[in-house]
């Protein structure tokens, strides 16, 4: 089966290079069961899910001379042995040698001849544990129409759902020719083509003023984040290298829900009020000049649903939206309840305010969304230049109760996000069986002292805690 990338997918798969790559990562702590997780336990599992994920048995074929978007092609000497691995610690592996690992592998690049996914099995971890960790293209992933692996391989019993068996037959590989022959005909085409797409936005625009008002909506956000200007100066914002340090750190989501009922605001506003502190701290600790008026502007994608479109029945599919959401976290207010005074307030002010997704509903959806809910959220943030914003901070809600992978206990699930362009930091926070999960990815060069961060958001934390007792 022939597909063409869409304008997004070709343009994460066009523009990354070597020092930002496009790779989506998640990192899952499970523990061990007495007989083990066998590679071949791993295998079989992801095996049966991948009819719900077709695109990670396809790989990208370029037009001959560009003269069309890259086509997705069924890769007909899939091999699912090379794209999932195993690799282990000297045990007994400590957490730090794990995250070192991590940012190996997510720093290496993915064969691009092949589907552009790839999963290890990391055995060797100590306190009886075992990790997994993923990485796919950014391309494969938009949320809606293509999940990413780990959204369908979890499961809310220790006993998997019985899946019929799987007859997959690729489809004939185009040639060079046939590809040439199909970007002219487009070519030729598109005049009409265009005229067809006009008609039809008319007519829609005219039958759906719910479709009318939400475009009007979705182009003011855009207007109003580009009228934000450049994001100020940060040392975040350096020539990034191919290298990373990759840290986390948690909390406990009855602490967060503590704050949130003492000053009447989002769980999301403590979060970013959490990470505002740490950001203070860390600047101050590098002499970095903090004034009262100093921010540091942060891309917080909100994740968002309509409330017509929620369906649980779905196969592992979350039906849900993710908007842009540009905030000046206050680094230079030194009381953390006026910090998050602040935050409340812009995101009081933000249009998707009302319609953020709650963690009832996500538990609802089949499958464990925030996977695909993270990749979605660097989607909305590539879509803007990153000239606009210091870091990205994605921040999703999942299950909060005890999730399976393989019939394993999943005990946390960190989020890897990708640096974008100049920017030296990326966190993403998954909220998961009554705790939230940091994972921090950096750049190795620019933020050697990164292993800061998880005491500085813990501090920060505590420090909100304090006040809201």
């Amino acid at each position: 089966m022939v597909t063409r990338l869409s304008a997004s997918d070709a343009s994460f798969y066009r523009l990354e290079n070597s020092s930002t790559p496009m790779y989506v990562g998640s990192l899952q702590i499970l523990r061990k069961p007495r007989n083990g997780l066998s590679y071949e336990t791993l295998l079989a599992t992801v095996e049966q899910r991948l009819p719900q994920v077709p695109r990670y048995r396809q790989k990208v074929r370029e037009v001959t001379l560009g003269l069309a978007r890259p086509v997705w092609v069924d890769d007909r000497d899939f091999d699912i042995t090379y794209h999932i691995r195993r690799s282990a610690l000297p045990s007994p592996g400590s957490d730090a040698q794990l995250h070192d690992l991590v940012a190996r592998l997510g720093s290496r690049p993915l064969d691009r001849s092949r589907p552009l996914w790839e999963m290890y099995l990391v055995e060797g971890l100590a306190k009886n544990r075992v990790a997994i960790y993923t990485k796919s293209h950014q391309a494969l992933v938009n949320g809606m129409t293509a999940l990413e692996i780990d959204h369908v391989i979890a499961d809310r019993t220790q006993k998997p759902p019985e899946f019929g068996e799987d007859i997959w037959i690729p489809g004939r590989e185009p040639s060079d020719r046939q590809l040439i022959i199909g970007a002219l005909g487009e070519w030729i085409t598109r005049p009409t083509a265009q005229a067809a797409a006009v008609r039809t936005a008319v007519t829609e625009t005219v039958t759906s003023s719910t479709q009318m008002l939400d475009l009007g909506r979705r182009m003011a956000e855009v207007a109003r984040i580009v009228a934000r200007g450049n994001a100020p100066n940060s040392p975040l914002n350096t020539r990034v290298s191919r290298n990373r340090r990759f840290s986390v750190a948690s909390g406990s989501l009855e602490e967060f829900r503590a704050i949130r009922a003492r000053y009447d605001c989002d769980i999301n506003d403590v979060v970013l009020a959490m990470v505002a502190g740490a950001l203070r701290n860390w600047l101050l600790s590098r002499g970095e000049p903090v004034t009262t008026s100093t921010t540091v502007r942060a891309m917080a994608p909100m994740s968002v649903y309509p409330d017509a479109e929620i369906e649980s029945t779905g196969p592992g599919q979350a039906i849900s939206e993710v908007a842009p959401f540009l905030v000046d976290l206050p680094v230079g207010e030194a009381n953390p309840v006026v910090r998050l005074s602040q935050i409340a307030h812009a995101t009081e002010s933000h249009p998707t305010a009302t319609s953020l997704v709650d963690t009832r509903t996500i538990v609802t959806l089949s499958g464990f969304a925030p996977p695909t809910l993270h990749a979605m959220g660097i989607r909305v943030a590539t879509s803007f230049s990153a000239r606009l914003f210091n870091l990205l901070i994605t921040n999703v809600p999942g299950a909060q109760k005890q999730m399976y992978v393989a019939g394993t206990k999943l005990l946390e699930t960190y989020a890897v996000p990708p640096l974008l362009h100049n920017q030296a930091l990326a966190i993403g926070v998954t909220s998961y069986n009554g705790t939230l999960y940091f994972g921090i990815n950096a750049d190795r060069d620019a933020m050697a002292d990164v292993d800061m961060l998880p005491s500085l958001l813990r501090e920060s934390l505590d420090e909100l805690v304090e006040a809201a007792k």
